[in-house]
């Protein structure tokens, strides 16, 4: 109900994410670069070109994570393999974000991290036990169906059964009693 909203938000902030950090660093480079000051000693252009890279290379990542998002939101369906992977680390990565922007910037961008933190892991959550779907070990003829040629009298948890094994529901045994 609320997993394809979801991922469409978080898409939509990771793709805004990945052109105000390329544009900020990329404007941070060009600042560096008209200063021509040095740091410490260091060159301002290798400075420039450096933060310019930076920028590209964070905005393509989370371009990359708005991709995976977007396509959650297109096929409706769980992130697996390297796209999960990806949204995990970028879940870490505004984890780390908003502990270093807490000091760094103040509380505002501290919110902001935390807020796209918790719509990365709200996207991943929403996607990991689907509605009406049954779990792996409760599939039809498995387990506590009685498919080892019992006919259904022996669960594999000791309850008896609850399947035949045509997979119609059966009622369990009547409890032993004490005499």
């Amino acid at each position: 109900m609320v997993r394809r909203p979801v991922a469409w938000a978080v898409a939509l902030v990771l793709f805004a994410e990945a052109l105000g950090i390329a544009a900020v660093n990329w404007f941070l480079g060009v600042v560096v670069d008209r200063q021509d000051m040095s740091l410490a000693g260091l060159d301002p252009h290798m400075m420039s070109v450096s933060s310019k890279i930076g920028g590209i290379v964070f905005g393509l990542y989370f371009a990359l994570c708005g991709l995976v998002a977007l396509l959650v939101a297109l096929r409706d369906r769980a992130p697996a393999g390297f796209g999960r992977m990806l949204l995990i680390s970028a879940a870490v990565v505004h984890g780390l974000l908003g502990a270093f922007a807490w000091g760094l910037v103040g509380w505002t961008a501290f919110v902001f991290m935390v807020a796209v933190l918790g719509l990365i892991v709200l996207l991943l959550m929403t996607y990991d036990g689907r509605a009406g779907e049954a779990p792996a070990g409760a599939a039809s003829g498995g387990g506590t169906g009685g498919t080892d040629g019992s006919g259904g009298a022996g669960g594999a948890d000791g309850t008896g059964g609850t399947e035949s094994a045509g997979g119609s529901p059966v009622t369990p045994p009547a409890a032993p009693t004490v005499p």
